[in-house]
């Protein structure tokens, strides 16, 4: 099973070699692909064989890469990541739309729950407020519990002074490591053969993630914790890192003790089979200890 998070930080060439990753730098460096679950490649000097490119798509391995600012900017993401695509598609499709809001309900508390027992964990009152909303929640959260729940949780987390919009290191942390776990759902929804742009309750015709945006919620949380417990008087390669090995980090899952990148994989599975079965209660969602 593929555990290990590559980053190319230097100027560097990659290719290709009976199975294995050759990094060409001021060392040579080989690891075989079977090892590799995510390659970020967060150098703009660094080049790669278009045999490398090939075989990393067959293999499915994430490929994140940065701007000049490294900063993740696009991913490698191959036409058809299932045998049965087409198959998968025509689901998606005909998912009915109450199935659909059946599951974005379960997803949705389930966010506000992991936002709710970080707050208890910190000894944050704000947790009590999160609670209520839960109780509150209704049908496809038509009320909006999320909105609400999101500004008390982060409030509560960085200061009342704190938006989501601000040109600051915190948010430039919190955008880095939700595009780094963005990345891991897109890999999970192409590789079950569906279609990344078709959401449950994004739809943004400008996104082209909107169902990876959905199915990614209950996991912002792990973001949320990495990034709090960073000094954060910059944000430059040491932090990156902290949220890149992110997807290393044990969670529990269906009973069973998971790396997040392999959490992300069951979790993703049990979605798509709620949503073909028409049965919210088979989604499988981690807990961890905060």
């Amino acid at each position: 099973m593929s555990w290990r998070t590559v980053v190319i930080a230097s100027r560097a060439k990659l290719d290709l070699q009976l199975g294995f990753l050759v990094v060409r730098g001021e060392e040579t460096v080989k690891i075989h692909l079977g090892e590799i679950g995510t390659l970020l490649v967060e150098n703009t000097a660094v080049s790669l064989t278009a045999s490398l490119l090939a075989e990393l798509t067959k293999r499915k391995i994430k490929v994140i890469f940065c701007d000049e600012k490294r900063n993740p900017s696009s991913e490698l993401v191959g036409y058809y990541g299932s045998h049965d695509t087409s198959n998968k598609m025509r689901s998606q499709i005909a998912w009915k739309e109450k199935t659909k809001e059946a599951v974005w309900t379960e997803i949705v508390t389930e966010k506000i729950r992991k936002q709710k027992e970080l707050l208890e964990s910190l000894g944050k009152e704000e947790a009590n407020l999160l609670a209520s909303y839960l109780r509150q929640m209704t049908w496809n959260d038509e009320t909006n519990r999320e909105g609400h729940a999101a500004k008390v949780y982060f409030n509560a987390l960085f200061g009342m002074n704190f938006t989501r919009t601000a040109d600051n290191a915190v948010n430039a942390a919190l955008n880095y490591g939700y595009s780094i776990v963005l990345s891991a759902f897109n890999r999970e929804v192409v590789s079950n053969g569906y279609l990344t742009q078709l959401g449950l309750f994004h739809d943004n015709m400008f996104n082209q993630f909107n169902l990876s945006s959905d199915l990614m919620e209950p996991f912002r949380v792990l973001v949320d914790k990495c990034v709090l417990q960073m000094p954060l008087l910059e944000f430059g390669h040491p932090e990156k890192m902290l949220l890149v090995n992110l997807l290393n980090d044990e969670v529990m899952i269906d009973g069973r003790t998971q790396n997040v990148g392999n959490a992300i994989k069951i979790y993703s599975k049990s979605v798509f089979d709620a949503l073909n079965e028409d049965d919210s209660s088979m989604i499988r969602f981690y807990e961890v200890e905060l």
